[in-house]
């Protein structure tokens, strides 16, 4: 007979410890299956020089907060690594490391979770596994030569890790932007296809942009009522840095530096990279969302009669002078093609009618149209913060009273 356990909880991430958390406050047993270690993916899959792009004031998760030197600052990847490490050893949750779920399927009375090590059945599963399981690079990709080395973002680690000459990173959202600027640190000659993500500047009129955005209430916002709606969990994250203390990520200042900007790469065939004329537009479009989030933190100062100091918008510093649209690796020395093209979901393992067309979780607030099953650590889950430590205590709370009101009615039936 298989093992028998009311909860089931996938994943020891920091989403995962945070429901764990919940079930044992409230004296509901469960157990947390994990296929590799607790906290792995911030030890495994960020690069040296990662830091998070959220004050470490925003750290917090049920129970626990960061208590650190530097709450203005930004925890760098190792650092994040042992603050998750650490939440684990203060409630010791009943996690059960290497052992990878390989089939979840509802059944009468619960689920079936079939694992590594033997099977569990369940009354109710928790899937905290986040939003990006298989690295994507585009087709055109296999076109390129064998003698170029190509990486996805979740690969990179260093600079020097990369073979000698220059490196083609391939988009611009918060990882390609920030590792486009570590290898540009580090002295390598970089090109950037710009892809359509938004900036937003570190600080702004005496604060970090973060710290304007929670008083006003910006986080607050279920994913509903945003501009666009439930279409707000596939934007591109805005990007910014906060390495050595937080600070803007601006191309264009990096092509001044010597950076070789284009548009959005879309092909590659005869030893020869094509990209969209869509550089310009690109940036503008970004500098215009980063304005926007400053003309809302004015309105906010003006209206709560707050006393900041007066800053000077910034002024594009340079412009490309004409969208250059192919280059010929082998004549720009390109010996790394480094793809942050993004992440897609797979839950084939999850046998249940809850996934859309695109195989992207259908829910409401992390609830889903099947009894007992539940989704948590996703974008947008809730509000902007549910994939973030952020607001991953208040989601997991949210759940763990579903679960309790369900664990009864169960328990009396």
């Amino acid at each position: 007979m298989p093992e028998h356990r009311r909860v089931v909880v996938i994943g020891a991430g920091q989403a995962g410890l945070a429901m764990s958390r919940h079930l044992v406050d409230r004296g509901i047993d469960h157990v947390v299956l994990e296929r590799d270690t607790v906290a792995h993916e911030w030890r495994d899959s960020r690069w040296d020089n990662f830091t998070l792009v959220t004050p470490n004031w925003q750290c917090v998760l049920p129970g626990y907060r960061y208590e650190g030197p530097d709450p203005d600052g930004f925890m760098p990847r190792d650092e994040v690594y042992r603050w998750v490490r650490g939440y684990a050893g203060t409630f010791d949750p009943p996690v059960r490391e290497h052992t990878e779920v390989t089939a979840v399927t509802p059944a009468a009375d619960g689920f079936d979770v079939e694992t590594a090590t033997g099977p569990v059945h369940c009354d109710q599963v928790v899937v905290a596994v986040g939003g990006y399981h298989v690295p994507t690079v585009p087709r055109f990709a296999e076109r390129l030569p064998a003698t170029v080395t190509q990486l996805h973002s979740a690969q990179y680690r260093s600079a020097a890790a990369l073979p000698p000459g220059a490196v083609l990173v391939v988009g611009t959202g918060q990882s390609g932007a920030q590792i486009a600027e570590d290898l540009h640190l580090a002295g390598r000659r970089v090109h950037l296809a710009a892809g359509d993500a938004p900036r937003v500047a570190r600080f702004y009129r005496g604060r970090d942009c973060v710290a304007w955005l929670q008083d006003m209430g910006h986080y607050d916002i279920p994913v509903q009522e945003q501009p666009g709606g439930l279409a707000r969990r596939e934007n591109t994250n805005h990007y910014v840095t906060g390495r050595d203390g937080g600070r803007d990520i601006d191309l264009r200042r990096f092509a001044l530096e010597g950076m070789s900007l284009y548009g959005r790469m879309a092909d590659f065939h005869s030893g020869r990279a094509h990209f969209a004329p869509t550089l310009e537009r690109s940036l503008d479009a970004a500098d215009a969302v980063a304005d926007g989030i400053k003309d809302s933190i004015d309105a906010y100062i003006a209206r709560s009669g707050i006393d900041a100091p007066v800053e000077q918008r910034y002024v594009p510093v340079w412009r490309p002078e004409r969208e250059i649209t192919e280059i010929d690796l082998a004549a720009c020395d390109i010996t790394t093609v480094l793809w942050s093209v993004g992440f897609r979901t797979d839950y084939r393992w999850l046998r249940a009618s809850v996934f859309d067309g695109a195989g992207h979780p259908c829910h409401h607030r992390g609830v889903t149209a099947v009894p007992g099953l539940y989704f948590l650590g996703l974008p947008w889950l809730h509000t902007w913060g549910s994939g973030r430590f952020a607001a991953i205590a208040r989601d997991a709370g949210h759940l763990a009273d579903r679960i309790a009101v369900l664990a009864r009615e169960t328990a009396a039936a």
